[in-house]
Formats: C-alpha cells, sequence, structure tokens
C-alpha cells in the first residue's frame, strides 16, 4: 500500500527520516569532520540527502523505496555509489579521498586545513570533530592547492562532480585561513575552468580578503554562526563565540557586496536549546541581508562533545516546524539554495528545506 506525497507529508516523512535516519546501506558514509552530522549519502527523490543509518530506524529503504512497515511512503531513495576517485592516489602516494570527499551524488568537498586552533576541550564547537578525521587517518593536515586541483579535475572527469566546497579550520592568522583558500581555488579553477566552488570560512579580520576569494574565482561564500543567540554561542561554541556578532555582521554585509544576494550562507543548527520563535526570526533578518539561512537538524557525531555528554537530535517535529517557517520566508524573498551556485544550500543534502520548497 501507498501513501499520499502530499508536500505536506512529504516534509513530515524527510523531518522524521532526517532524526530517525533509515535501515539501508549506503556506500559513502561520513564519520568525523567539521560540521554537525555523520550520516549516509543517499539520492531521495533526485535530491541529495544525507540521513543517519540506523539499523533502529522505522523507516526501510526496499528496492529502491521508502517504507515504513508496509506502507510505501512515496519516496524513492538510491545509495550514493563510491566514486571512481577514491581508487587513485597522487604521484607521492597519498590517496585522493585523503585531499577530498564526495558529499551527495555530485558535491567535491575538502577542509583544506585540518586543525583549528579552537580545537580543545574547553573552546572547540560541541558538534565539531575536525581533528577527529587526522587522527584516525583518513585525511591529511594540509592539502596544497596542486593536490586539490588534482583530485578535482579527477572527479568531474571520472564521476561527473558538479561543484565543489572548501572550508577550513580556523588558524591563528588574521585572515583565519581565508588566503590559503584564495590560493586553492585559483589552483582548482586552473585545472577546472568554470567549476562552481563555495568557499567556508570564519569572519575575517580584515574583511578585503573577501573580495580576493571572490576574485580567485570563488562562485559562493559561507560564514557559518551556527546559532544568533549569544548564550547558545558561549555554550555550544565556547571559542568560536569569541567573534562578537557584529562582527559577523560586517562580514555577511561586505560578501553580499562582493558576491551578491543569495551568494552568502549560514548554518543555523536547530536543536541548540535556542527559542525556535527566535531561531525563525533571526533567519528573516538574515533573509532581509541576503544571507541564505540554511537550517540543519543538529545530529551529534560520535566523538564530540555533545555525543560523549549525552546530547541528542531535536525532535522530528521541531525540525518539521523551523524549516516549513524558513522556507515560507525564502520563498517570499525569492530565494533558493540552488541559485548559490555551489555549497552547502546548493546541495542541501543535510538539510529538509529542499522538501519545504526553500
Amino acid at each position: 500500500m501507498r501513501v499520499g506525497t502530499t508536500t505536506e507529508e512529504i516534509l513530515d516523512t524527510r523531518a522524521d527520516m532526517a532524526v530517525r535516519g533509515v535501515r539501508m546501506d549506503a556506500p559513502v558514509q561520513r564519520s568525523k569532520g567539521a560540521g554537525p552530522s555523520d550520516d549516509g549519502h543517499l539520492v531521495v527523490d533526485g535530491a541529495n540527502a544525507t540521513l543517519p543509518i540506523n539499523d533502529e530506524s522505522p523507516y526501510q529503504v526496499r528496492e529502491g523505496r521508502v517504507f515504513r512497515g508496509s506502507l510505501d511512503l512515496g519516496l524513492s531513495v538510491e545509495p550514493v555509489a563510491r566514486p571512481k576517485f577514491y581508487d587513485l592516489s597522487t604521484a607521492d602516494g597519498v590517496p585522493y579521498r585523503k585531499i577530498a570527499l564526495l558529499h551527495g551524488k555530485d558535491v567535491l568537498a575538502s577542509t583544506v586545513v585540518q586543525t583549528c586552533i579552537r580545537y580543545v576541550e574547553d573552546q572547540r564547537c560541541r558538534f565539531c570533530t575536525i581533528e577527529e578525521s587526522l587522527r584516525a587517518d583518513s585525511t591529511v593536515a594540509a592539502k596544497t592547492p596542486a593536490q586539490l586541483a588534482e583530485v578535482a579535475e579527477a572527479a568531474v572527469r571520472l564521476d561527473g562532480i558538479r561543484q565543489m566546497v572548501l572550508t577550513t579550520g580556523t588558524t591563528a592568522g588574521p585572515d583565519r585561513g581565508a588566503r590559503h583558500l584564495v590560493r586553492c581555488v585559483r589552483a582548482v579553477l586552473e585545472a577546472m575552468p568554470g567549476l562552481p566552488i563555495q568557499v567556508q570560512i570564519e569572519p575575517p579580520g580584515d574583511l578585503a580578503v573577501l573580495t580576493e576569494l571572490h576574485e580567485a574565482g570563488a562562485t559562493s561564500i559561507g560564514i557559518h554562526v551556527e546559532s544568533l543567540d549569544d548564550d547558545v554561542r558561549r555554550r555550544w561554541m565556547p571559542g568560536k563565540s569569541s567573534v562578537p556578532m557584529a562582527e559577523y555582521e560586517a562580514a555577511w554585509d561586505e560578501a553580499v557586496r562582493v558576491f551578491g544576494p543569495n551568494r552568502v550562507s549560514t548554518y543555523l543548527l536547530i536543536g541548540l536549546g535556542e527559542d525556535p520563535d527566535e531561531l525563525v526570526a533571526g533567519a528573516g533578518r538574515l533573509i532581509e541581508r541576503g544571507v541564505y539561512p540554511f537550517v540543519v537538524p543538529m545530529r551529534p557525531m560520535l566523538g564530540t562533545l555533545a555525543r560523549r555528554d549525552g546530547a541528542v537530535a531535536p525532535s522530528p517535529a521541531l525540525v518539521r516546524e523551523v524549516t516549513r517557517r524558513v522556507a515560507e520566508l525564502l520563498r517570499a524573498a525569492g530565494m533558493t539554495g540552488a541559485d548559490q551556485g555551489a555549497g552547502c544550500a546548493a546541495c542541501g543534502a543535510c538539510s529538509v528545506l529542499s522538501a519545504a520548497g526553500g
């Protein structure tokens, strides 16, 4: 038996799956690194999706369909295939998969510097495991521009990659790592002209580097704050919260001036304890600035302080409600994630916004 597939029903199911996950095998998974979730990479109704692979989930994938018990929920699901470029290595023996990873079906992503000045227990973001993948020997500490260009060329040629995301751990310099990203963007685009690239940084001390990133060829930029509530920021991101909100606002405004409206984004995490109404109101203020608020459920990864201390994912009802309301604001402003051109919002996998029309 198959249930209906109205937008509301799909959003209900997608929000529930985002928290409860699915029962299936996923050849491409992410278990450590910068960011808020460790999930399997899937294609749901043709769109990128990252969902927890959970043997206890009420949702099961059979013959490419999602079932809850005997009910066909009207969603198609395919696992993302292991990419061919994972089988290659550089001339000096570094596996390509240690330099960049496949995200979703067509996004290449790399943390170009895998260390962060804030990665000590009393400073680190509680949802982040950026250095755990380095300790597990699944990556290298710093990727060179030449390495990234080599992997990007192979990933486009062999696996049909259509966009790239370059992020970085925060460095001690005033640019907070942005100028290494400038060099990386230039090298990748010399090898693969026209490849859309998003860069992701903290607000740099020198805002002129935003122009350098754009002139290097970056398509869009993510300046991720995760929460607009200072109490939440101090609790969840003690080191990063030392950067005042005024610096974020100045960086967002300058980035919108340089890159254009809806070419700038920021993560907002659902489930950090922020008042939902305040979260949605803050998302609305970001939209007015021309910044895309990428709302994502916080699903604590293994190895995070959050997981160690017993934090859990938000309720599906909260994910659904916040996502629905933010999507309404985005639609009213004529903003879509796809219009970012490259990056997390353009991929959409970690959020439910695309299912809600955002």
